[in-house]
């Protein structure tokens, strides 16, 4: 999916507005000039938490924002192969400062990056693994996976690109000062695989205040969305999928956003679960994906909702 190149400037603001609940406005420009998108503060009276209710409780409408994010789906997968470090910088020199991964578990243990249930689309594992097939990412040890060239696939320049773990890639992206969407990919196949990557997490540093506003932790499973957050309850989370908002004030309780396919938007789901306030009193925030994301801040903004990831 292409990307939308996004200024420096604009990415923090950005970052700041979806760490902290602000509206965004871009301010006026001469014509041929290019916006820098500013911050202005909710005003008082609207924000939900001068509201009575609780989390999944309706609150005021959500203020309009200007200028949604963009987050870079498993890196700038169009620059560079997925979900590799080549991929997070790839999206730092684009200017996008936050970008999206996927986390699963190697038969030994280890957290590793990687998207799919098996290595067989994004490595050289049909070679470097003859007889091993289908070469699921829980049937192989770490040491195997680091072995794998992750990146001849996409253009010989990146051949010895490789898998990262979870923890080398959280110190590349504190290098490049970028934020994360991070997926608990299939946790089902990884029972406790939320309280793990909390331990990996805290033991990098991403726990504390200066990381929380550059974290968001999400799932297409919503219990285990609530373990990470009964777990870690400062950390911002997110559910995948677009639940009736029903079933979306009931997750409010212990998230923060919900992330749902673009095709599945229509204008009185996005009202009425922007109407909802998540775990940490403000209204929940909705970043689309998918297809129809491909335009980025723009396809965002004609759907109303806070961000994309493309």
């Amino acid at each position: 999916m292409p990307h939308v190149p996004l200024r420096r400037a604009a990415a923090v603001a950005l970052l700041a507005a979806l760490a902290t609940g602000t509206a965004l406005t871009a301010p006026a420009t001469r014509p041929g000039t290019r916006t820098t998108a500013t911050r202005t503060a909710v005003h008082p009276a609207a924000h939900p938490r001068d509201d009575p209710g609780g989390p999944g409780q309706p609150g005021p409408p959500t203020p309009a924002v200007a200028s949604p994010l963009v987050i870079a789906h498993r890196g700038a997968s169009r620059q560079a192969p997925e979900n590799t470090l080549a991929a997070v910088d790839a999206a730092h020199r684009a200017g996008l400062t936050w970008v999206e991964n996927d986390v699963q578990r190697t038969r030994d243990g280890q957290l590793v990056v990687v998207h799919d249930a098996t290595l067989r689309r994004t490595t050289d594992a049909p070679r470097a693994l003859p007889g091993r097939a289908p070469w699921r990412v829980a049937d192989l040890t770490a040491a195997e996976i680091a072995r794998l060239d992750a990146g001849s696939w996409f253009a010989a320049r990146f051949a010895g690109e490789r898998v990262p773990t979870l923890d080398r890639y959280l110190r590349r992206l504190d290098h490049n000062h970028q934020s994360l969407l991070l997926e608990l990919k299939n946790p089902a196949r990884y029972p406790g695989i939320e309280a793990q990557t909390l331990r990996l997490l805290r033991a990098e540093g991403w726990l504390d205040r200066a990381h929380l506003g550059r974290l968001v932790v999400q799932s297409f499973c919503a219990r285990c969305v609530g373990t990470v957050h009964r777990l870690a309850p400062r950390l911002r989370t997110a559910v995948l999928g677009a639940p009736a908002p029903r079933d979306a004030a009931r997750y409010a309780r212990f998230t923060d956003g919900i992330n749902p396919p673009m095709n599945r938007l229509t204008p009185g789901w996005t009202a009425a679960v922007h109407r909802l306030r998540g775990a940490h009193g403000d209204p929940l925030r909705i970043c689309g994906w998918g297809p129809e994301a491909a335009p980025g801040a723009p396809a965002a903004a004609a759907r109303g909702i806070d961000g994309v990831v493309a």
